[in-house]
């Protein structure tokens, strides 16, 4: 089968069918090209989606991707991101692999096609020539010999006519035998020409044409092999990416086998877990003696009916139970009913509140006070951690500049040892901060974790009328408060409100309060600003009176003058007691 024998007469045709075959195949590298886009695209839009779906960095989303079914959904993210890498890398091979090598492929194609052609062509212009040579050879000898037969005939006419000379007739068959052997010469051209055309001819159809057909009959087999085995390509650069692609669906079903609801239930408990009691049981009532109505002890309003005569306090501790409470000149408000106040507490949300707080707006305490006590430990402790870590890169820090300044002790051309005191002594300085300041949070994290007890003397005294009003079972319903840095304490609702009556109660007996001796002095070390209220603002190096000293909550009752007065962070000040003073205490 050769297109040589078999098509040795369709030189257009095949001039067309390759034509085809060359429009075909850069059809199919448009085809892989749009493919690779595609490609791309995907991948691209994955990644976006990916990343769309990502947390974001230091918000409350990222807290919130702590549950397993979230870590998994986030591994189901990162497993898409890599299932879109693959389908880059399938556009990328795809592009090498195929496009660019077809693409070169097509030109030299297009470039040995256009050889053969041309060499067919040229073989088709010489045998055209060689025809024309023989038509033109043909029509010579054709003339010629009936040139040669007229004037054959005129001579024997000629020598005929008796009326004719002999000198004419001598002519004539001179004219005859000239044109009998041009006839002669012509048709030996002719011979010769005609066998040399039977010859070219016969190389033509038989050799030449063969051999181009031939030649493009291989080149379009080789076309045809080629774009199958680009086919072939493009499926493998398919199944190359499958176990990669397979690895990303086992991982996000990995993840999913990953999910523990129970885990997930524990991490609920420790996210919103209070540390609050339920509340007990309420006791009856009685309302058969109207005169001499029996309050339930479990009752919010309790102190409001029997605390008045246990108010009386000796000495000075009356002015030192709300020390930051502004005082009340209105009269006094009218007593609400006691089922008012019970289905306000049972309704209202177990929230802490600070009692300065709320009068300032609602300020975070720096102990966090405001927080339900397990809640309030887990800040503590994370913030416990997080000024380690400072004290540790603070350390770390003050070790380099150690290292370095031997250095230069050894090496004085490196540098001034002496140049490097003044950063030595600052790092030094932030590190005792952060250790006061560890110290300070460690001891509330301690209180919280019961490793103190919960109240010191100076929240029991704050809040001791209080207490000596309400039984055990007030307890069960509304948790103790907790004294924090900035002197707020934190209570439920209930029992704000029944401290605003108290502190509307006793407002007459705080206006004769006389001012707290001085029991001492101290000097600031640090400078401190006291935006709270019921703290001052002291600066660096300042003298001061101490009126009532630290009873282990952290701070420092102080006075400037007769009119300023507050507390301070005892880790802020160096205090020196006068041993003689009353209320001083003396330490071995």
């Amino acid at each position: 089968m050769s297109w040589g024998t078999e098509l040795w007469d369709q030189f257009d045709n095949l001039e067309k069918h390759t034509q085809w075959g060359i429009d075909i195949l850069e059809k199919y590298i448009k085809f892989v090209k749009e493919r690779t886009e595609i490609e791309l695209s995907y991948a691209k839009q994955l990644r976006n989606l990916s990343k769309k779906y990502q947390p974001k960095k230091n918000s409350k989303e990222e807290e919130e991707y702590k549950y397993t079914s979230c870590k998994a959904f986030i591994s189901t993210l990162n497993e898409m991101n890599d299932y879109a890498g693959q389908h880059e890398v399938i556009s990328e091979n795809m592009a090498s692999q195929i496009i660019v090598d077809l693409a070169r492929y097509v030109q030299e194609l297009k470039q040995e096609r256009k050889s053969n052609f041309h060499d067919g062509r040229k073989a088709q212009q010489h045998i055209e020539t060689c025809w024309k040579q023989l038509e033109s050879s043909k029509r010579r000898f054709e003339r010629d010999c009936k040139e040669a037969d007229r004037a054959q005939q005129y001579f024997e006419k000629m020598d005929a006519d008796i009326n004719v000379t002999k000198a004419d007739v001598e002519k004539a068959r001179q004219q005859a035998q000239i044109r009998h052997q041009m006839a002669e010469d012509s048709k030996a051209d002719y011979s010769s020409i005609l066998q040399k055309f039977n010859h070219e001819q016969h190389e033509y159809y038989h050799t030449h044409i063969p051999n181009i057909f031939q030649k493009i009959q291989e080149m379009e087999e080789r076309r045809i092999v080629r774009m199958g085995e680009s086919m072939k390509t493009y499926a493998e650069v398919d199944r190359q990416v499958i176990p990669i692609i397979g690895k990303c669906l086992d991982g996000i079903v990995k993840a999913a086998e990953s999910i523990d609801q129970k885990n997930d239930s524990q991490l609920v408990i420790e996210a919103y877990k209070s540390g609050f009691e339920p509340p007990g049981d309420i006791e009856f009532e009685d309302y058969t003696q109207p005169m001499k109505r029996t309050v339930s002890d479990n009752s919010l309003s309790n102190s409001r009916g029997e605390g008045k005569p246990d108010l009386k306090f000796g000495g000075k501790s009356k002015g030192k139970l709300w020390p930051f409470i502004k005082k009340n000149k209105s009269p006094k408000q009218q007593k609400e009913p006691l089922s008012h106040r019970f289905n306000e507490f049972m309704t209202s949300k177990p929230k802490i509140h600070c009692f300065r707080s709320l009068k300032r707006g609602g300020a975070t305490p720096e102990d966090f006070s405001n927080l339900p006590p397990e809640q309030r430990r887990k800040k503590l402790q994370q913030k416990v951690d997080e000024l380690n870590k400072e004290i540790q890169k603070e350390m770390d820090q003050r070790d380099a500049i150690t290292k370095m300044k031997d250095v230069y002790l050894k090496n004085p051309q490196m540098g001034d040892p002496a140049s490097l005191d003044h950063k030595l002594a600052e790092v030094s300085q932030n590190i005792e901060k952060l250790r006061l300041e560890t110290q300070k949070f460690e001891a509330w994290l301690a209180e919280v974790e019961g490793r103190l007890p919960a109240r010191n003397e100076q929240a029991r005294r704050q809040s001791g009328l209080y207490d000596s009003q309400n039984p055990p079972t007030v307890n069960n319903c509304a948790q103790d408060r907790e004294s924090s840095p900035d002197g707020s304490y934190t209570e439920e609702q209930s029992q704000e409100s029944e401290v605003k009556v108290l502190a509307t109660d006793f407002d007459d007996e705080f206006d004769d309060e006389e001012p707290l001796p001085a029991i001492g002095t101290c000097k600031a070390l640090y400078t401190f600003e006291g935006q709270n209220e019921g703290t001052i603002s002291v600066v660096e190096g300042e003298t001061l009176y101490v009126i009532e000293e630290d009873k282990g909550d952290g701070w420092t009752r102080i006075r400037r003058n007769e009119d300023e007065e507050g507390y301070v962070p005892t880790s802020y000040v160096e205090v020196c007691l006068d041993k003689n003073a009353k209320g001083a205490k003396t330490y071995i």
